[in-house]
């Protein structure tokens, strides 16, 4: 199976290939009999789909002989160009609904606010609890780096990396404001879709006075939408069980054992700080009167889907529907706090991983580490957490930022061997990140007093 149709069209030339694409169609077929046969819960044929993707991606690299670079197996090359298909396909479906869910669902929230009822107490809770719940990830991540002594033996690697273009704290913030509606869709800035939405809501409402007709209209249209735009949330969520098969086996499938020895302590470290922070998070929950417990169980499947995907805003349309059928989080917060989690405060790509760099950096570069160094890293941190868009990657940026906050700019070559595992390092920062725009919008909801306690409470 040499020939072009094979290598290149298809993509199936090994035996191997088929081998592997043969044991994804079995996997796939037990998913099915588990969830549409057997009736199981959804979130634990979730679990057993991220099993079951780790086995393969694992098996695969076996089978490989662990090479240094898998990109150059041709049947790992061929296999994952098929996962990427099921997993990025999936991925794809979330983000076609994000901008008209965000649009709707924060428009629907402003026309249905009573007069009077103030969104400032929202929106001033949200930049609260998001900016200090960052800023305890940063210290974390400080912390963690220190104990861990990351950078203190110099990685083997050899991969270099190139800073992006950093803009200040202004520029980032009036970045946001979507002075191009279409170019903010395509950069997808969710903070920029909510500050249209807001307006659009409450250009509809103000119509009560003096175009009643017309705006029944349009609150019916809205409110018609924002039910539209939850069926196909939870049509598209259905496929899940599947798709964290592939995604996850993707990943571990396409990176070699060579590059994450090179930076394994680094990899330990991060992952340790990112479960310590996500064990503040739930002692915030406790703190608010909530039990992890009931968290936990309802927020399985969506912590499941960051993991893998590796994307905070792909997941949002899931960690709305999440918060307010499962959590009892009021729409409004529901739909505010996640969306500006998307863009701002991810205590994971935005908190603890580049807070970690900075101590890697400092170990590699002979920087002290003294009390100054640190709580100018956590401010510049924090801050420059707002405006980091929730996609795949951008961790870099994040990087970039706070290595240039801290004055180390000129040394971001260092983190190159870093950057070269980032997919590995991004499931769990996601994770975080997901994690805390759920438990952000749970404590703000809360301290609003409009939390759902009872369908909090309930069983699934």
């Amino acid at each position: 199976m040499q020939s072009q149709f094979f290598t290149s069209f298809l993509m199936i030339s090994d035996w191997r290939t088929v081998l592997f694409l043969a044991v994804l169609a079995v996997i796939f077929y037990g998913i099915h009999v588990l969830y549409h046969k057997q009736h199981k819960s959804f979130s634990l044929v979730v679990i057993i789909g991220m099993v079951a993707g780790a086995l393969l991606g694992l098996a695969m690299q076996a089978v490989a002989g662990f090479p240094a670079d898998p990109a150059k197996t041709v049947f790992i090359k061929e296999t994952t160009n098929w996962l990427q298909m099921f997993g990025g396909g999936y991925i794809d479906l979330i983000k076609m609904i994000v901008i008209p869910l965000v649009i709707v669902s924060i428009a629907h929230v402003v026309i249905n606010l009573e007069k009077g009822k103030a969104m400032s107490r929202l929106v001033k809770r949200t930049l609260v609890v998001t900016l200090f719940m960052t800023a305890v990830s940063a210290a974390i991540g400080l912390a963690f780096g220190a104990l861990f002594n990351v950078g203190g033996m110099a990685a083997s690697g050899t991969a270099t990396a190139k800073a992006k273009t950093v803009m200040s704290v202004a520029s980032t913030l009036r970045a946001l404001i979507p002075g191009n509606l279409v170019q903010s869709m395509v950069k997808n800035n969710i903070i920029g879709m909510v500050i249209f939405a807001a307006f659009l809501g409450r250009a509809i409402w103000w119509m009560k006075e003096d175009a009643k007709e017309q705006e029944t209209f349009l609150h019916n249209l809205i409110d018609g939408s924002h039910k539209a735009m939850m069926n196909m949330t939870d049509l598209i969520l259905d496929y899940m069980p599947w798709a964290v098969v592939a995604l996850l086996a993707n990943t571990i499938a396409q990176k070699g054992l060579a590059s994450i020895l090179d930076v394994g302590t680094f990899i330990v470290a991060l992952y340790v700080a990112l479960a310590v922070q996500f064990l503040i998070q739930l002692a915030a929950l406790s703190f608010h009167g909530l039990s992890p417990v009931h968290y936990l169980k309802k927020s399985v499947a969506l912590l499941i889907l960051a993991f893998t995907s590796r994307s905070s805003a792909g997941c949002l349309p899931v960690t709305v529907e999440t918060l307010t059928k499962r959590l009892g989080v009021d729409s409004g917060t529901a739909n505010f706090v996640a969306g500006f989690g998307t863009t701002a405060g991810m205590q994971g790509c935005a908190g603890v991983f580049p807070a970690m760099l900075i101590v890697y950096v400092c170990h590699l570069t002979g920087t002290p580490l003294d009390a100054s160094m640190i709580i100018m890293s956590i401010i510049v941190v924090t801050i420059g957490s707002l405006g980091i868009a929730g996609i795949p990657g951008t961790a870099t940026m994040s990087a970039s930022v706070s290595l240039s906050g801290v004055g180390m700019a000129s040394a971001f070559s260092l983190i190159g061997p870093i950057l070269a595992i980032d997919p590995l390092i991004d499931m769990m920062r996601t994770m975080i990140n997901v994690a805390g725009s759920v438990t952000n919008a749970l404590m703000v909801d809360r301290q609003l007093g409009n939390l759902d306690m009872e369908k909090y409470k309930e069983e699934m």
